[in-house]
């Protein structure tokens, strides 16, 4: 089993723009600038983790701690119910992780993802779970 937790604020996997053709080729750019920077410290966190690229089926499961709005109540935390999507900040993970934990994120057989706000004082980031299956 692998497990680490990675903080820094979870930015979501979203669409791909089209920004034209150069050399017979399309060029698509990651709609959120903040992606790539957040798969770069997932993967870094995963380096220290992995022992061996898992090659069979894996099931991961994350848990994602969003930063805590302002205008929260002090006394009791909401649902995240707000964006990123938890499906699009899951795909970030997955991308992330792939060719450091496992082959590729097709052997995910079991995908387990929450999303909530951190409680006063805890860190926003994500908890990440990696086994393989009995």
């Amino acid at each position: 089993m692998i497990t680490f937790f990675v903080p820094g604020r979870p930015a979501p996997q979203g669409s791909k723009s089209f920004k034209g053709v150069r050399g017979g080729r399309a060029i698509l750019v990651e709609s959120s600038k903040d992606v790539g920077p957040w798969r770069e410290r997932i993967a870094l966190a995963s380096h220290s983790h992995a022992e061996r690229l898992l090659g069979g089926p894996v099931s991961v499961r994350l848990d994602f701690v969003m930063p805590r709005p302002k205008s929260a109540p002090k006394r009791t935390t909401p649902p995240a119910i707000r964006r990123p999507d938890t499906d699009k900040l899951a795909r970030a993970c997955l991308d992330a992780l792939t060719g450091i934990c496992f082959h590729d994120d097709s052997q995910v057989i079991d995908l387990h993802a929450t999303k909530r706000l951190a409680q006063p004082d805890e860190t926003p980031g994500v908890h990440i779970t990696i086994e393989e299956p009995a």
